[in-house]
């Protein structure tokens, strides 16, 4: 290939070049590639909320994967959890990482012990519940993000006897019943 052709046609390729990663830069913050160790116990915020029956660390911020994935894990797990609920445009897929949780997705209920993880699919009902008088841990991923993050957040203002079909729904979750009795 001619010096001229060449230098012709990387002048061609060079703007596209750089179209490609501005575009892509912005699913990207800056500051925030995901490339950064994340500790055990960390949180990506640098503070956990404490809930009344768990603490809740934010592992992958739905801004770090724009709005694709959202990842959280409930530590100090105890008795009690969400009730019965519906996302209508997420995947909620849960990792069993201590103790011993029993889930109900639609209806079936199974006990899934560390190590077990299982999917509760969009428009399917599900909810969980620590078993044990051992505190459980549970990872959990939504994707899409959704306005999951948000919920968490603002859950911590709102008092549990508040957070009702209403209060989720703005979240886009639809309550269908109540939690787990175990």
């Amino acid at each position: 290939m001619k010096r001229r052709r060449f230098l012709q046609s990387s002048a061609g390729v060079f703007p596209l070049m750089m179209f490609h990663r501005a575009l892509f830069a912005a699913d990207q913050p800056a500051g925030s590639p995901g490339i950064e160790p994340l500790r055990a116990g960390e949180d990506v915020s640098g503070h956990a909320l404490r809930r009344p029956i768990s603490t809740l660390a934010f592992k992958v911020a739905s801004a770090q994967t724009g709005g694709r994935l959202f990842v959280c894990e409930h530590t100090h797990l105890l008795k009690g959890g969400p009730p019965l609920h519906v996302h209508h445009e997420q995947e909620e897929w849960f990792l069993v990482e201590d103790g011993e949780v029993v889930f109900q997705v639609g209806d079936r209920r199974m006990t899934l012990k560390p190590g077990d993880s299982l999917l509760g699919p969009r428009g399917v009902p599900h909810t969980f519940s620590a078993t044990g008088e051992a505190p459980a841990k549970v990872l959990i991923a939504f994707s899409p993000a959704g306005k999951m993050e948000d919920f968490f957040l603002d859950a911590q203002k709102v008092p549990l006897d508040k957070q009702d079909g209403e209060f989720y729904r703005k979240y886009g979750v639809e309550v269908v019943g109540p939690p787990i009795r175990v």
